[in-house]
């Protein structure tokens, strides 16, 4: 059972939202800080300690990135701050091609939309928000001045990272037949998610992917990376721009994935060849 003043505090926020039609213009800005950690696998058993830990420090900007979400009742818009590159300090090109877009959702139409851009080519991706299945918990912990409470839920991480690329979507490939005829469908790896959500701020709204919750989602876990609200400002003075993207060819995710491995296996294929002559 939540706790009688989370249940008062709630009523009072949602009671004030309402007065006057502020409910429709109600906005809020949550900044949050995403920190990955990084496996080395079998490479990292030939480095030293002092070496792993120069590895570590030159791609601290691939695994600590800083975002923004502008949100309203019903519509969300997600940002990546400055896009550098690790290593050099320029724009990073290569990471470009596989990283996250603006993102726009609404929760009331079930509606995503993302800009991506992939060599040089500028996509639309319209598509429905990610299905998520929580399992809620009665466990609580504060963050800030919020109290939240836990949500868990395992989703296909090729769902989650659509936009994204890596070579064991090519090793898995397509189902198999065994001697017998049966079918044989590959693996799906799941990604384990642990998010905290905030009653008092009551929106569906999260970071990335995530949302659907009782509350405005301040801490999300999934995988090697978790995302932290670091602020969190409620109707600011100045009017937030919360807007779809509107160009590039559109697209849905499944159709964007697949454009990504195609292009990667003709990347490999090609090269190959040429490694054959």
């Amino acid at each position: 059972m939540k706790p009688l003043t989370t249940k008062l505090s709630l009523f009072v926020i949602t009671l004030l939202l309402s007065l006057n039609g502020v409910a429709q213009e109600f906005q809020g800005q949550a900044t949050y800080i995403s920190k990955s950690t990084l496996e080395l696998g079998n490479w990292g058993k030939r480095l030293s300690e002092a070496q792993k830990k120069e590895v570590k420090a030159r791609l601290k900007n691939r695994l600590e990135k800083t975002y923004t979400l502008n949100f309203n009742k019903e519509e969300s818009f997600f940002e990546e701050g400055d896009k550098l590159d690790a290593m050099s300090g320029a724009t990073d090109s290569w990471g470009k091609n596989f990283a996250a877009g603006d993102q726009y959702k609404n929760v009331k139409t079930n509606t995503q939309i993302q800009d991506q851009e992939f060599y040089g080519k500028r996509f639309l991706v319209k598509d429905e928000l990610q299905p998520i299945q929580w399992i809620m918990g009665s466990e609580t912990k504060q963050i800030g001045n919020y109290t939240c409470f836990k949500a868990t839920a395992s989703i296909p991480s090729d769902e989650l990272t659509w936009y994204s690329f890596s070579w064991d979507k090519l090793r898995r490939g397509n189902p198999t037949e065994t001697a017998d005829g049966e079918t044989v469908e590959p693996e799906i790896p799941m990604t384990e998610v642990e998010a905290w959500y905030a009653p008092q701020i009551p929106v569906g709204h999260g970071p990335s992917e995530f949302w659907g919750l009782p509350g405005l989602i301040l801490e999300v876990s999934a995988g090697d990376t978790t995302m932290l609200c670091s602020k969190l400002v409620l109707n600011p003075e100045e009017k937030l721009k919360i807007e779809a993207p509107d160009k590039g060819k559109e697209i849905t995710k499944k159709e964007y994935q697949a454009t990504l491995v195609a292009k990667m296996a003709e990347f490999r294929n090609n090269r190959m060849g040429r490694s054959r002559r």
